[in-house]
């Protein structure tokens, strides 16, 4: 049975926007810029400047006036000095991440039987409606955890981090990091393009009407 192309416009530019959430959703996990640490310069601390990520830790050592040596620490989800918040969001941008690969997936062969016809109407419903949870879900993982980043900043909340790492357990002060804004965009563009495989529910059949000629 071929299905109206036209009503599936919806689900095509959800593709392209779920593409790029993906996207963004992948590099914020590898981006260290989630928290920025200030420190003051102390022969205990040679430290002015820490990036705290989800998976990883970069500090810039201060060894001249025109020069940073950066040295980055990877971590893991067992590493037991690192806080709920961390892993909470190690977890939370692993699952967008792999719902958000599954949802587009569905959103390929959908598409694909939408333009070939090889499905009738329920069945493409099913699958764009399936995508489309997958990407809020995704895009609500996200959320939560640019979330808890945004309050563990606010309450300047300190990390444990080995004493290989020089660093103190709180910083003389921190903020957001642009890698937060990365993953509001991944967050946005994830329940945008779920919201938008949704839209093919509610598109009309497509009738033919015959023309009868008169003899």
């Amino acid at each position: 049975m071929s299905l109206p192309v036209h009503s599936a416009r919806c689900q095509v530019a959800g593709f392209a926007v779920g593409t790029l959430g993906c996207i963004f959703c992948i590099m914020s996990m590898g981006l260290a810029e989630w928290r920025v640490w200030y420190m003051d310069h102390t022969p205990l601390f040679p430290v002015g400047l820490a990036c705290v990520g989800v998976w990883k830790v970069c500090i810039y050592h201060h060894s001249s006036y025109s020069k940073r040596d950066i040295a980055c620490h990877l971590y893991r989800y067992a590493d037991a000095y690192l806080p709920p918040d961390i892993r909470a969001a190690q977890t939370l941008l692993l699952a967008a991440s792999v719902l958000g690969l599954v949802g587009k997936g569905l959103l390929v062969l959908a598409l694909r039987h939408v333009f070939v016809g090889s499905l009738h109407r329920g069945a493409a419903q099913n699958l764009f409606l399936t995508a489309g949870i997958l990407k809020v879900t995704a895009g609500t993982c996200i959320s939560v955890a640019v979330v808890c980043n945004y309050y563990s900043v606010a309450g300047e909340a300190g990390i444990a981090f080995p004493p290989s790492f020089a660093l103190p357990f709180q910083p003389k002060a921190q903020e957001v990091g642009t890698t937060g804004g990365v993953a509001v965009l991944a967050a946005l563009m994830m329940l945008l393009s779920g919201l938008l495989s949704f839209f093919y529910t509610v598109c009309p059949e497509s009738q033919v009407h015959p023309i009868v000629s008169e003899i």
